[in-house]
């Protein structure tokens, strides 16, 4: 039942993606209602008792899911019109992904209380690094706006969209307002799997290709927010650790368990 909630939030998003902007009252219930439909649909297909379903399609639903409160919540504040024309798109296509590639249900039974809460966590880090990626390539299309000759720099709804974006400079603060934030979520991440990693996943904590690439992922974002605040790092600099990072946390579980659950068919333990 809840496949057909799947769908109608994904042609939901689809809509309010390419809605043009003067329609601001349905552009804002739409975006809620898909919201609602995906989330619903996400607690339903994850959550059961004494069971959780975890997977790569699973997490990037849910990290979509988060990263489109997060921009509802943001464009009542400020015009963040072109974020809506990357994230929604995007979310359209995560919200079906679970459908088509369900992952593995995983038991409850013998694991520690603090599990779903460092799923939970570890989401609303990727969740929020996701926006802030979001808002780095917008502030790169921004920034080669600037040098580009005026005639070229009108265009299609993208642009459109671009030229209603706050300036670059308050897109800059609320870039690393959200850095900040995704670092600290990532922060407690990398300590409960690191403190807590046998009541968590039930062994010894190990150095493997997920742990590897989470760990190089936090330190580039903590060396971008020290660098910000000793060396002023801003600009192009700060977009290259932004995604940098962000690809990074991306291969850290998506990509590893796209690997495995898609390429070699294999569940999680």
């Amino acid at each position: 039942m809840y496949t057909y909630f799947f769908v109608l939030a994904a042609l939901l998003y689809v809509v309010c993606g390419f809605l043009p902007s003067r329609h601001r009252v349905a552009l804002s219930a739409g975006t809620a209602l898909a919201w609602l439909l995906h989330g619903g649909a996400l607690w339903a297909d994850m959550i059961a008792p004494g069971t959780l379903r975890i997977g790569f399609a699973i997490v990037l639903s849910a990290t979509l899911w988060v990263s489109v409160a997060a921009y509802w919540l943001e464009n009542r504040n400020f015009s963040l019109d072109g974020l809506r024309v990357l994230v929604l798109p995007t979310a359209a296509v995560a919200v079906i992904l679970p459908v088509v590639f369900p992952g593995s249900v995983v038991p409850l039974e013998g694991k520690s209380s603090l599990f779903p809460w460092h799923i939970a966590i570890a989401i609303l880090a990727y969740s929020t690094l996701t926006i802030a990626a979001f808002h780095a390539v917008l502030m790169a299309i921004q920034e080669s706006r600037l040098h580009a000759p005026s005639e070229a720099a009108k265009g299609g709804w993208l642009d459109a969209a671009i030229d209603r974006l706050p300036a670059l400079l308050t897109m800059e603060r609320l870039l690393f307002r959200l850095i900040t934030f995704g670092f600290g979520l990532l922060t407690l991440t990398v300590l409960s799997g690191v403190v807590f990693s046998e009541q968590l996943f039930g062994m010894a904590f190990k150095w493997d290709h997920k742990t590897i690439f989470t760990m190089l992922s936090w330190a580039l974002f903590g060396l971008l927010l020290a660098g910000r605040v000793w060396r002023g790092w801003r600009g192009k600099t700060a977009l290259r650790f932004t995604l940098t990072g962000f690809a990074t946390l991306l291969l850290a579980y998506v990509g590893s368990r796209f690997v495995l659950e898609v390429v070699l068919h294999r569940g999680l333990a």
